[in-house]
């Protein structure tokens, strides 16, 4: 180590010291099972790896190199949430959870990364959550896309409601990637099969018709209402302070329990709308049993509570969101915005 130094550099404490400590190598793959369990100890519920080259990973190839030159491999981590905290009506308690949980996955990947730097690997762990790369918004704010991951890596498979649905958990998760520059000595294996029992109830837990029953999604519906309080609804809202001309005018246009939302988003972490679609989801074997038990029973307890909620729904005039809501749920009071999407 260290030949051709200058004389200078060469003399230096630090160089002296670790010169005389000398350097220990990692071994150049990483052992998977001591990988896995090094995971679960720091705070994952599970975790798999996944090599950057797997074809499913393709389009993620040029991202995680960008974040970490040299990345040859990627870990999925998986967090379980507690389910009646995303069950219930009270969105508080929910979006406590989803905070949480965020928290929780996001310490057990900066631990990983601590012990694999401390074997002598590079790694790095992207937020799970937020914050993202906001410079790019509207386009690509995420470093790495920890659903595609997670599939690849046989953490789950994507349902309709477009979550993924891990095996024993379902899809009350939320995932972590780690991204590594060495091999792994085995790697996860997609599902072959998909959790999603293909029931529907996130189709009828949508306030808004955003998941269609053959599948189809509408994202800018979803934007619009599950994420009034991020980006561009959080844009738009600024937008109605500037162009209102007293204060006496925005309090005309936006309620007192709407400002009230914006500054707790604000103050506490952004809170979503819905995930009603997660919510009332019952695929999982850990999840599934109150469903096949009495199903009649499960809807009146799960679904029926969200669907009766009264509750402001956020759609763009003209939309088949507005249009849906209005005819399934005409006892939630509309509030047309524009969902902070600019006019083509």
């Amino acid at each position: 180590m260290g030949q051709g130094l200058p004389a200078k550099l060469a003399e230096h404490p630090t160089v002296r010291a670790v010169r005389a400590r000398g350097t220990r190598q990692p071994p150049p793959v990483i052992d998977a099972a001591w990988l896995r369990e090094l995971c679960l100890a720091c705070g994952a519920d599970d975790a798999a790896a996944v090599s950057l080259d797997h074809p499913d990973l393709a389009g993620e190839k040029p991202h995680a190199l960008a974040a970490m030159p040299g990345t040859k491999a990627l870990i999925s981590l998986v967090a379980r949430m507690n389910r009646e905290d995303v069950r219930t009506p009270a969105r508080s308690v929910a979006n406590q959870e989803f905070h949480r949980t965020g928290e929780v996955i996001n310490d057990a990947a900066r631990e990983v990364v601590r012990a694999l730097e401390d074997a002598g690997y590079r790694a790095l762990n992207p937020s799970a959550t937020f914050p993202m790369e906001m410079d790019r918004y509207p386009g690509r704010i995420w470093v790495v896309a920890h659903k595609t991951v997670a599939v690849a890596a046989g953490m789950g498979a994507m349902g309709i409601h477009r979550n993924v649905i891990h095996p024993r958990f379902g899809n009350f998760v939320l995932l972590a990637t780690i991204l590594v520059d060495a091999e792994v000595s085995e790697y996860g294996q997609r599902l072959d099969y998909n959790p999603c029992l293909e029931c529907k109830l996130c189709v009828a837990a949508c306030p808004i018709g955003a998941i269609a029953k053959d599948g189809a999604f509408d994202f800018r519906a979803c934007a619009t209402h599950n994420y009034r309080e991020f980006m561009g609804g959080f844009t738009e809202w600024v937008e109605t302070v500037a162009d209102s001309g007293s204060g006496a005018e925005f309090r005309e246009r936006v309620t007192d329990a709407e400002n009230a939302s914006m500054w707790q988003s604000l103050s506490f972490k952004p809170n979503y709308k819905a995930a009603y679609c997660m919510a009332v989801c019952p695929a999982g074997e850990d999840v599934i049993n109150p469903y096949l038990e009495d199903r009649k029973e499960f809807l009146a307890t799960v679904l029926k509570p969200l669907q009766d909620k009264v509750e402001p729904l956020y759609v763009q005039e003209g939309s088949a969101a507005q249009e849906y809501a209005r005819r399934r749920f005409p006892h939630k009071p509309q509030r047309v915005v524009t969902g902070g999407f600019r006019a083509q």
